[in-house]
């Protein structure tokens, strides 16, 4: 099902926010050994602790550490059309770290499903059969990926987003809270879907589709 053959390892969190205090919860709720973080902001203050973790410093701690010896987790969120989550990982990676996949235990993820490394799919999340997942793409708290769908690298799917069967999401794609795609569609690298809008027709490279407006087609 996943591609994590380094998830026996223990593991630094990389930043500090939001979306990295939701993956310290999954990683806890999975039991898995997280044992620091590194985060600019916080060195910079002079933070020691960070949510019960040792703060190791700004990135550059990570370069006193053997890239075999540690997982990396990615707590840099995805906005739309930011590239900071993307760079992180390409970097570390460059360096010769890895990105563990990480599955909160509420989380329903079919076992025909492939999730590349560093995938992240939060608590609530639903994957069903024949579902590839890119690298580290973000399956949000309750999104449901439906079954055959084809999800690239470096793409969100945003809290409680809906992808029905048969979707292709080029690399890059965000799809916003709320969002719904039907089935069969296929969405172009680095489109941006809306806060609850429905997508019901293809959408070409980075195209950006708003809002939810629904008509009229008959009358009673």
């Amino acid at each position: 099902m996943m591609a994590n053959a380094y998830a026996e390892l223990p593991l630094v969190m990389l930043g500090a926010g939001g979306h990295a205090k939701v993956l310290l919860s999954l990683i806890r709720a999975a039991e898995m050994n997280v044992v620091g973080v590194c985060d600019p902001v916080l060195a910079e203050n002079g933070i020691r602790k960070w949510r019960g973790l040792i703060v190791l410093g700004a990135d550059e701690a990570l370069d006193a550490i053997n890239p075999a010896s540690v997982g990396l987790v990615n707590g840099i969120g995805q906005l739309a059309a930011s590239t900071a989550r993307r760079r992180v990982f390409e970097r570390f990676k460059e360096k010769g770290f890895s990105f563990p996949v990480l599955v909160h235990p509420t989380a329903w993820v079919d076992e025909s499903t492939v999730l590349s490394e560093g995938v992240q799919v939060m608590a609530g999340a639903v994957i069903q059969a024949d579902v590839t997942v890119g690298l580290n793409s973000i399956i949000n708290t309750s999104a449901s990926i439906d079954h055959d769908c084809y999800l690239g690298s470096h793409i969100h799917v945003a809290p409680g987003a809906t992808v029905c069967g048969h979707v292709n999401l080029s690399d890059f794609v965000f799809i916003a809270t709320g969002a719904t795609v039907i089935q069969a569609i296929h969405i172009g690298e680095s489109a941006i879907v809306g806060a609850g809008a429905t997508v019901v027709r293809n959408l070409g490279p980075g195209e950006t589709l708003l809002g939810a407006a629904a008509r009229n087609i008959s009358q009673t």
